[in-house]
């Protein structure tokens, strides 16, 4: 199962998601951040946990965490998932798990599964 099984689009192309996949420090978004004024403002990472154990955040970015950075990692998340449609949309045609099974027991379905899947490849070709 790859990861894109699990998330839609809209949540892979979040800020958070590339923030997640640059640095492992938590952090807080406050809206939505489509500029680096958004980064500098809306974006803050734990800092420490003080004495009553509540985390300190601030908006000092960790060294090589970069608008910059984020923003290339997030449009690379973007371009992996438009990528594989081919896979979504030939996963979403292709026979269910029942059809195969009885498939297996019957000739002439095996013949209408092997002729589903290939309509289904044809229909959406491997890139």
């Amino acid at each position: 199962m790859s990861q894109f099984d699990i998330l839609e689009k809209s949540e892979l192309a979040h800020i958070a998601e590339a923030i997640n996949r640059v640095t492992s420090i938590p952090c807080l978004i406050d809206g939505e951040v489509n500029t680096e004024e958004d980064w500098n403002t809306k974006v803050q990472f734990k800092e420490s946990v003080n004495a009553d154990n509540v985390i300190v955040w601030t908006l000092d970015k960790p060294e090589g965490v970069t608008y910059a950075v984020v923003k290339a990692k997030q449009d690379e998340i973007i371009a992996e998932y438009d990528a594989l449609e081919w896979i979504r949309k030939r996963k979403s045609e292709y026979p269910s798990i029942g059809e195969l099974v009885v498939a297996l027991y019957d000739t002439d379905d095996k013949a209408a599964i092997d002729a589903k899947r290939a309509d289904v490849k044809l229909k959406y070709p491997k890139p």
